[in-house]
């Protein structure tokens, strides 16, 4: 489908005031508030732009499948450092960007949308607007290409994106150690204080698994520091955590519970794994109720979403203060007027 193609669609609907529901690969159609609207195809917009290794970037076209472009980057010894979870071999990197989500590297790599340069996008009136690169300043100065991660496609459809790419660490090494859950988290924050390789962690089921990544010699050095067990399949281990292919993500309903790493253990019952230097909590086989679960982690000064559930009367997203709301609001309104796109997806 061409650019003019995506532009007569919306344009049709936006004068209709007919709901469209931007489609990729559909691998993560589960994630979010319910889907309404027609469907709006992205996968044969598709195909790598521009990539320069030398210059860390790359530019895609949004239906371009995410395993396209990590095939390109392996070619070169380099890969996209946020570690998107891989839902399926239909996961396109519009999706990966709509849906904003992060793997174990995000804790000491960054985020998605930190390593957004760049996006083109299609608004709700059909206009193809540039942000990035050739900085368009907007809507109050806000940096939109990076505010399009995790949008869920209620701005508009991405076209186009540009990542920051990085070298794969010339050596990686995994190690265990059997801890409960105070004495891993007072660990991941004593480590992370200190000048150690660490590149991802996980606790669950009183194991602690953390990832050494760069030099040969700091790898070793920090593996003789730390101690604990070599893990022999750190790489598998890795991976099913990273695409949450690890048996514990089977569970419904499942809560994504973003919390500051120096955060207490969380009694809320249930069964815990935690990413991220105890950044995120994800919880599992809870039977608090969705206003105890949110309660009990805005006092620890996080957030909670309803990540999996049969049921999202709840709400999937923790709501929102009335001035960030109220941001969201103005947001949505200037991208696309007539409301046509995702309605609900956020909520």
């Amino acid at each position: 489908m061409s650019l003019d193609d995506f532009r007569d669609r919306i344009r049709s609907a936006s004068a209709s005031a007919t709901p469209l529901r931007i489609v990729g690969g559909g691998t993560k159609d589960w994630y979010g508030g319910p889907l309404a609207g027609a469907p709006l195809d992205t996968r044969a917009h598709a195909g790598i732009v521009d990539y320069e290794p030398t210059e860390l970037v790359i530019t895609a076209r949004c239906g371009t499948p995410l395993a396209e472009i990590e095939r390109v980057l392996a070619g070169e010894r380099q890969m996209l450092a946020f570690e998107p979870p891989r839902f399926g071999a239909g996961s396109t990197i519009g999706g990966v960007v709509a849906a904003g989500m992060s793997g174990p590297r995000r804790a000491t790599a960054g985020a998605l949308r930190d390593f957004v340069l760049g996006a083109q996008l299609m608004d709700g009136r059909g206009e193809l607007l540039n942000f990035g690169g050739q900085v368009m300043k907007n809507v109050a100065g806000y940096d939109v290409s990076r505010l399009l991660a995790g949008s869920l496609g209620t701005l508009g459809l991405i076209t186009q994106v540009s990542l920051k790419v990085l070298p794969v660490p010339l050596c990686e090494t995994t190690l265990r150690f059997e801890l409960d859950e105070i004495t891993a988290l007072r660990r991941l924050n004593e480590w992370g204080g200190q000048p150690l390789p660490l590149s991802a962690s996980c606790w669950h089921a009183g194991l602690l698994t953390v990832r050494l990544s760069g030099a040969d010699a700091a790898v070793d050095a920090a593996v003789r520091r730390l101690g604990g067990e070599r893990v022999t399949d750190g790489e598998t281990f890795w991976t099913a955590l990273r695409d949450q292919a690890y048996c514990f993500f089977g569970r419904s309903p499942l809560w994504r519970l973003s919390v500051p790493p120096n955060a207490s253990a969380l009694v809320l019952g249930g069964e815990q794994l935690i990413e991220w230097g105890g950044a995120q909590r994800w919880l599992g086989d809870v039977h608090a109720s969705a206003s105890e679960i949110r309660r009990t982690v805005a006092a620890a000064g996080g957030h909670a979403t309803l990540y999996r559930a049969a049921d999202k009367s709840a709400g999937v997203f923790h709501p929102l203060a009335p001035a960030v709301d109220a941001i969201h609001a103005r947001l949505r309104a200037t991208f696309d007027p007539a409301g046509i796109f995702h309605r609900g997806r956020m909520n």
